[in-house]
């Protein structure tokens, strides 16, 4: 199956599937008590809105898949995340930096779905985006909090910002699948919510007291077509290790 919008939808469920890994990731390991909590709260929200969207993905693809199906038995190539959640956790100053951008930016992408032409889809995305609007108010007062802490909190944060900020060109480049989408209605072009993305993050980011990285340089993409970073290939062999060692199995 490779319709256009069976890409689109696993594009939507693999962002939202790879972070909730990642942030699951964090379960029993979190600064303080209230922050792991958080972290599995929002890794568990991004959790449902992937069987969401994957479960929409294998109604299309009509091949007897499931949700199950897509999150276990496909090979790193076959994801379509995009590189920015698949990033090691690293500190939790490099977990929120990356939190932060992409909540900021799927909060406008499940806004633009509302007024898609394919119902299930804007069904969804109505569901997902009061999730994600919670998790951006979140992230943003947390980036104000600690920038504008103390010394060792705005270096981390301001280092954690411009290791991560390079991942975020990937966001706002369109393909031919998103062109179709487009044309069709049932999406949008994603460099349309580049200025209303960075006047958010900038504001923010003033706020706290950080500068916004500098244009140019290093500009890594390629996740939407399946060209992904070692660090997937490791997430996946965990994520995937019991389904794969056990083929059909069930609780």
């Amino acid at each position: 199956m490779s319709s256009a919008r069976y890409e689109y939808l696993l594009r939507l469920g693999d962002n939202a599937l790879i972070l909730s890994q990642r942030l699951g990731e964090w379960c029993g390991k979190g600064p303080a008590l209230e922050e792991d909590m958080a972290l599995t709260n929002n890794a568990l929200d991004l959790l449902g809105q992937a069987r969401l969207w994957l479960s929409l993905a294998a109604e299309e693809a009509g091949d007897g898949a499931d949700e199950d199906t897509l999150a276990y038995l496909r090979d790193d190539r076959e994801f379509r995340n995009v590189l920015l959640v698949e990033q090691p956790n690293g500190s939790y100053a490099d977990t929120l930096a990356r939190q932060f951008l992409f909540d900021a930016w799927s909060s406008l992408v499940l806004r633009r779905l509302l007024a898609s032409s394919d119902p299930a889809i804007a069904a969804i995305a109505e569901k997902a985006v009061k999730e994600v609007s919670y998790h951006l108010r979140r992230s943003s007062d947390l980036v104000v909090r600690l920038g504008d802490g103390t010394a060792l909190s705005h270096a981390m944060l301001q280092g954690a910002i411009d290791k991560v900020w390079p991942y975020h060109h990937e966001l706002f480049i369109g393909d031919a699948i998103d062109a179709e989408m487009v044309a069709s209605g049932i999406g949008f072009d994603p460099e349309h919510l580049k200025d209303e993305w960075l006047a958010y993050v900038r504001e923010v980011l003033n706020e706290a007291t950080l500068k916004v990285p500098a244009a140019g340089g290093w500009m890594p993409k390629g996740g939407k077509q399946g060209l992904h970073s070692e660090h997937l290939s490791k997430l996946l062999a965990e994520m995937q290790t019991l389904q794969r060692s056990h083929p059909g199995a069930s609780w």
